[in-house]
Parts: C-alpha cells; sequence; structure tokens
C-alpha cells in the first residue's frame, strides 16, 4: 500500500493538518488535484491572516456538501485572544473557500 502524503500533512482519518496551524475537515472525497488548488487558496490566505495578526494560533475549515451539488464551507480563526467564523455556501468549491476566508480576512 503506498502512502500518499505531502510535505507537512497527517492524513488522520478524515483531517488533514497542514504546517501545525491549519486544520481541513471533510475534505477526504475531494479529487486530489483539486485538493491541491485547496491547499494553496488556505495557504495564500493565512499568509494574509498571519500578517494582519498579532496573535496568529490557528485556522480551522470544514468542507460539507449539500444534495452532492453544494459546497457548504465553515472557517474557524483563533488569534489575537478571539474567535472568527464564516460559512459560505456555494455551488463552486474553490468560490466558496475563497469567499469564507475573505470574510474572516475582513474580520481581522
Amino acid at each position: 500500500m503506498e502512502e500518499n502524503t505531502l510535505q507537512g500533512e497527517v492524513n488522520q482519518g478524515k483531517d488533514i493538518e497542514l504546517g501545525g496551524k491549519i486544520t481541513l475537515s471533510g475534505f477526504h472525497d475531494v479529487e486530489p488535484g483539486k485538493l491541491v488548488v485547496i491547499k494553496k487558496i488556505v495557504g495564500n490566505y493565512v499568509k494574509k491572516m498571519e500578517e494582519k495578526t498579532q496573535n496568529f494560533e490557528k485556522v480551522s475549515v470544514h468542507l460539507k456538501t449539500i444534495h452532492n451539488s453544494e459546497f457548504e464551507v465553515q472557517t474557524k480563526l483563533a488569534a489575537n485572544g478571539r474567535a472568527y467564523s464564516a460559512d459560505v455556501t456555494d455551488f463552486n468549491l474553490f468560490f466558496a473557500m475563497s469567499r469564507a476566508l475573505d470574510k474572516i480576512l475582513s474580520e481581522i
């Protein structure tokens, strides 16, 4: 059995850990090609969040599929001693991800 993990990723059960500060859950059924794009999107937003905050702790992104066609993305950020969260539902997974992370970035 071949192990398919990327650098800094631990896939235990349903959660994917990236660099210790990012958790992706519910992404186990996403195609590998789309998952690479999702990781890049999240990574870019996390860099921006780290720049805007004094005390960045962690980001978690949870994906739910609704009726096999719509995606609900729930994001949570712990930084500056506060919790920020945003939920977005869209038919396009990448738009949902970007919009949810944008909402959190604008709240900081």
